[in-house]
């Protein structure tokens, strides 16, 4: 027996109490340190395998990704009673709800989650892997979902005010109110400090959470959810996709405020037939030399309304959001940006472009000069 256990058997059985516990925290501590190292030791082994194959880096990235965002069909799955973590990876990644069950293993390991519950869910592809652990956890896909909430990729707030109203039969007017509500703001930015920064309380700010209201299918299984929980969904949702990019960013220059905002231009510029990593080049070539950006969608956003055409008289508003008056990105994002506009304002393509126009067949022309431009506005717009 040490002196040290000799004395604490001389301490009052409070004290010796106190002490017993303190050692316990203390060897939970140094379990978790051991925990971090074999994490890495264990990824990096990963990651040097996945590499020789072509990209470790993208292999861990991938393999913590929905499998099909856009699949949203409920699957069955079984966790037995007395299931692994290594089991019940294996068993979602044979069902297709996570893509790589080792991935699976070591996040949760790491993670240190735990309290799985063993059970019938119902669990869907467009699921990440937060989420699935989340349900796994809680039961909660096991309901019946009672309402879905869909925003599509480029709804701006106003839009997005529109349809929880209709959804959730609530006055258009009290959701936009709210999303708005300075107190309401205040306790979101104190839940999310990560995500939610002073840059969206600036003054020149239209609307605070502008961008930050990710477009994806949001299932609720209660009645009648409260817009709190409805924001709070949605934020975990932008959260989990958007902070992922964030070494990126800063790596670019990039706040994520700066992000969201790129992304949103280029969200509101792009076509279903355009490669969005172009108007990224553009937007930055222009940055680079001085230009204006120049971009309708922000001048119809200083509008406040949606028109198929921007007329030389709209180009007159004095608002910050005006790129065709102020330089640089303005104070915020003008809609909600998916993950393709995302990437593209962090990986624009390499070109010397400065302009380009959209046809009314939805392609996109791109121009050097301003004079290549404008022979290709009057061949494509100016005589339709």
């Amino acid at each position: 027996m040490t002196k040290e256990n000799k004395d604490s058997r001389k301490l009052p059985k409070g004290e010796r109490k106190k002490l017993v516990y303190e050692k316990v925290a203390e060897q939970h501590s140094e379990a978790k340190v051991v925990r971090k190292i074999v994490f890495t030791l264990t990824i990096l082994f990963v990651v040097l395998f996945a590499g020789l194959g072509g990209g470790g880096y993208f292999y861990i990235k991938n393999a913590l990704q929905p499998v099909d965002e856009t699949n949203q069909q409920e699957v069955p799955v079984e966790i037995p009673i007395g299931s692994t973590s290594t089991g019940i990876g294996q068993i979602l990644e044979d069902n297709g709800i996570i893509r790589d069950a080792r991935i699976f293993k070591y996040y949760v390991k790491f993670k240190n989650e735990s309290g799985f519950m063993a059970g019938e869910y119902k669990l869907k592809p467009s699921m990440d892997i937060s989420e699935v652990i989340d349900a796994l956890k809680t039961g909660t896909v096991m309901k019946d979902v009672v309402m879905q909430l869909t925003i599509p990729e480029g709804k701006q707030l106003t839009q997005i005010a529109e349809i929880i109203a209709e959804k959730t039969n609530r006055e258009y007017d009290d959701v936009l109110k709210k999303l708005n509500d300075p107190d309401f703001l205040e306790d979101l930015m104190a839940k999310y400090p990560d995500l939610l920064t002073d840059k969206i309380l600036d003054d020149q700010v239209k609307y605070p959470l502008e961008g930050y209201l990710f477009p994806a299918t949001y299932p609720f299984y209660e009645e009648n959810p409260t817009l709190e929980e409805i924001v709070s969904t949605m934020l975990d949702k932008t959260r989990s996709v958007v902070l992922e990019y964030l070494p990126l960013a800063e790596e670019k220059g990039l706040s994520l405020h700066e992000l969201l905002t790129m992304s949103s231009l280029i969200e509101e510029e792009a076509t279903q037939k355009v490669d969005r990593d172009k108007i990224s080049s553009v937007f930055y070539n222009r940055i680079e030399t001085g230009m204006k950006l120049q971009t309708d969608p922000t001048v119809l956003y200083a509008h406040g309304e949606h028109k198929d055409r921007v007329y030389y008289k709209d180009l007159e508003i004095d608002s910050p959001y005006n790129t065709y008056q102020y330089y640089g990105l303005p104070p915020g994002p003008i809609a909600n940006a998916g993950v393709m506009s995302i990437e593209a304002a962090l990986t624009p393509a390499e070109t010397d472009s400065l302009y380009f126009l959209a046809t009314p067949t939805g392609d996109v022309l791109f121009s050097k000069t301003l004079e290549e431009h404008n022979r290709k506005k009057n061949e494509h717009i100016t005589n339709q």
